[in-house]
């Protein structure tokens, strides 16, 4: 579905109460078209981005803000289970920025703000700015909010982990100035989606801060009987004026409730943008243990190398994520991200002259580098459970199977047991592998790239399609139409038959253990694990503080 930029502004011309324009267009009702667009006219609000994602101490971060109010109040803080105060500017004076055409390509273009001197001594972590109208004397909510990272130049200590933050899937879901990733308004692809995103803009409303009760992609509870399919994140985003896709990537949604538990169990956590592990590839080097959690689903090969690299030298790596998918490639200096995704074969620039750089599946036999090879389970072998029309009455647990391996110590789970369900841990997008059962064990085949010694801890199963009553099938997000995409890129075949796709629509998503080099890598591979860290689930804590005693406590 496509709609001009004329049907846009008008269609847009009643939602002009909310900061952003919520821009809609016709088409069917599961694929209307809103993202966002700031509105001078709106309620009071204000965007912020900065000239980079990451920092080292000692340098200048420069912001670049526009506010429908003249005056804003401004608080940089590092946040975390005790967010401190960095740096307070107030009644700092602000124009409200025009856009230029496709920014969420071309970048906003405004100018700089203010700057902020990073000191020598800053503490390594995540930053957020946050932005009020300096009229409210700090009584109203915030207008906006923004983040950027710091690296560390100091030592570690023994409990420190190092999150890498999945900007890079953050900025695939980003919609903010009219597309992303997946659809919005460029008018030569499906769905107006971008395959060239800009990160000089802002992020979308709900990517860096959410109020408590904002919802999950994953409704708490199952069905009692069978129903319409449900996303009460899009509900909630749409009539609170949030983005479409708050809930599907972001800080406020993964990493932040993350790093509170962690710091709050007594862990250092310092974190990077994910960027960092293709451009300063050195911000890894002092540490033995890197965390990966949420949805962690668009990399770059050199991303990938960084990491393999890590891990043959002795590092450490703990997978708390779900849905590795697709091969970006990073824009001069990171200044945005390129991913032509189904469309790469018939696209992307560079599909002839080196197809192995490609945008496409990882598992793509042109592209040839499955996701098992990195971190031992593939997307394309898992999808989907517990949300849109998919697996809703999923148990959204793991099925334990090697209740001997070292992550389950001190849970008292059996073969047979399950975990994570009731905090619905295993749910939205998950990995698994090409795999059978060996008296009474799953085993990989070794068909998709599983390494060598890889061990299926856990696992349950997962679907590419929806299914349910014929009545309802007027609600689906997806059919069996990303089923038929893997078969016909798995297959070969621009036309998979009816089997070839049901096969695709058959997925699982699994908790892995292997080693590589002098290194050992641990996948449990959900995007929903950190809701059981959320909701205190004793099982999903206890084999996270497992994985990370043993990946920061040995030499």
């Amino acid at each position: 579905m496509k709609a001009s930029s004329e049907e846009s502004q008008e269609a847009s011309a009643a939602a002009g109460s909310w900061p952003t324009k919520r821009i809609s267009g016709s088409g069917a009702a599961w694929k209307s078209l809103w993202v966002e667009v700031p509105d001078k006219h709106g309620l009071p609000a204000a965007w912020c981005y900065s000239d980079r994602m990451g920092y080292s101490p000692g340098e200048t971060v420069k912001l670049y803000i526009s506010s429908t109010v003249p005056k804003l109040d401004i608080v940089v803080k590092k946040d975390g289970f005790t967010p401190r105060t960095l740096t307070t500017w107030n009644d700092v004076s602000v124009d409200f920025q025009e856009v230029p055409a496709q920014p969420y390509m071309n970048g906003c273009g405004w100018q700089e703000t203010i700057t902020l001197e990073l000191p020598q001594d800053v503490a390594a972590g995540a930053y957020i700015v946050e932005m009020r109208d300096s009229k409210q004397n700090g009584n109203q909510p915030a207008l906006g909010h923004h983040i950027f990272f710091v690296r560390s130049n100091r030592g570690k200590t023994d409990k420190t982990v190092l999150l890498v933050a999945s900007t890079c899937t953050w900025a695939a879901y980003n919609d903010w100035g009219g597309a992303s990733h997946y659809i919005g308004l460029h008018k030569d692809f499906p769905d107006g989606f971008s395959p060239i995103l800009s990160s000089q803009r802002p992020w979308a409303r709900g990517q860096v801060w959410l109020p408590a009760d904002a919802p999950r992609n994953v409704p708490k509870t199952r069905p009692r009987l069978p129903e319409q399919p449900y996303w009460g994140s899009k509900e909630w985003a749409f009539a609170n004026g949030y983005a479409r896709y708050y809930a599907s990537a972001g800080w406020a949604t993964y990493e932040r409730p993350f790093v509170i538990w962690a710091e709050q169990a007594g862990y250092d956590v310092h974190v990077i943008a994910q960027e960092d592990l293709e451009l300063n590839p050195e911000a890894i080097a002092q540490y033995s243990c890197l965390v990966f959690v949420g949805h962690c689903e668009y990399w770059s090969a050199p991303m990938r190398h960084t990491v393999e690299a890590f891990v043959e030298r002795g590092g450490r790596v703990a997978r708390f994520a779900g849905n590795f998918f697709w091969q970006i490639r990073l824009r001069e200096g990171g200044s945005g991200q390129i991913c032509y995704k189904s469309q790469a074969r018939d696209y992307d620039p560079i599909r002839h002259e080196n197809p192995k750089l490609m945008t496409s599946l990882w598992e793509d036999p042109m592209v040839g580098y499955p996701g098992a090879e990195t971190f031992g389970v593939n997307g394309a072998r898992g999808i989907y459970a517990a949300t849109f029309g998919i697996a809703q009455r999923s148990s959204r647990g793991f099925n334990v199977f090697r209740h001997k391996h070292w992550s389950l110590d001190a849970t008292g789970l059996g073969y047979a047991d399950t975990f994570g369900d009731e905090a619905s841990i295993f749910a939205y997008e998950v990995d698994g592998l090409d795999y059978t059962f060996v008296d009474g064990l799953p085993v990989p085949t070794g068909k998709d790239g599983a390494p060598a010694g890889l061990e299926i801890v856990a696992m349950n199963w997962a679907s590419n399609s929806e299914y349910g009553l014929p009545e309802h099938s007027f609600h689906h997000e997806r059919g069996d139409s990303e089923a038929r995409f893997i078969a016909s890129i798995l297959e070969v075949t621009p036309s998979p038959t009816a089997e070839a796709t049901e096969k695709y629509s058959r997925g699982s998503g699994m908790m892995v253990s292997f080693k590589r080099g002098i290194g050992e890598i641990f996948c449990a591979a959900t995007c929903e694990w950190v809701r059981g860290l959320i909701e205190k689930d004793f099982y999903t804590d206890r084999i996270t503080r497992n994985v990370l005693d043993r990946f920061v406590l040995r030499d």
